[in-house]
């Protein structure tokens, strides 16, 4: 029952904050093609396969392949795929042939006209928590010290296992211009 008088519309409730992607759904031809191409340049283990969709696993995320795209290629619409080692998927597109697209990014069209881009796990604010990374064989994985000042301004530092002062001391270090702030050429996102 409503509490306000008649007429009288009800607040509306407060927004709800958004915390992160589960998966996203990539529409493909077909679904063997759509694994085998990204097989080429991304290991992983198959989540979930059904007649209309795959699925494969990211640790805690995954990507859905969906059977039945019927849409041109995708020109500004992306998603950015974070990967240990962004150079080493470079060479593996290129040596499959796939074109890189013109730009300051690591962005390629699959055979299907999604449009991806390719970033380097170090370089960016996105984490992966502890237990994921090793559940993943990936706590080697460590964050620049660029990516470590924006989260520091956020108060999300990580811990910094590999190195003997905190990352909040690497952070305040770089912040104040003793440390070198590792952007690379593109700009932060590689």
């Amino acid at each position: 029952m409503s509490k306000t008088s008649p007429g009288i519309a009800e607040p509306a409730p407060p927004p709800v904050r958004a915390i992160g992607i589960n998966h996203v759904a990539l529409e493909v031809g077909d679904l063997d093609e759509a694994l085998a191409f990204y097989g080429r340049f991304l290991a992983f283990e198959l989540r979930a396969r059904g007649e209309m969709q795959a699925e494969i696993d990211l640790g805690d995320q995954f990507i859905a392949f969906r059977k039945g795209r019927r849409q041109g290629a995708d020109e500004g619409r992306h998603f950015g795929l974070v990967v240990e080692d962004r150079d080493a998927v470079r060479r593996a597109l290129e040596a499959a042939g796939v074109e890189i697209l013109p730009g300051r990014f690591l962005d390629f069209l699959d055979p299907w006209g999604n449009r991806i881009e390719i970033i380097g796990y170090g370089n960016i604010q996105f984490s992966k928590a502890d237990h994921v990374l090793r559940g993943m064989g990936l706590e080697h994985l460590e964050k620049t010290e660029k990516a470590i000042v924006e989260l520091a301004a956020k108060g999300m530092q990580p811990a910094c296992p590999a190195a003997r002062e905190s990352c909040d001391e690497r952070a305040r270090g770089t912040a104040l211009g003793r440390g070198t702030a590792a952007g690379g050429p593109e700009g932060g996102r590689q």
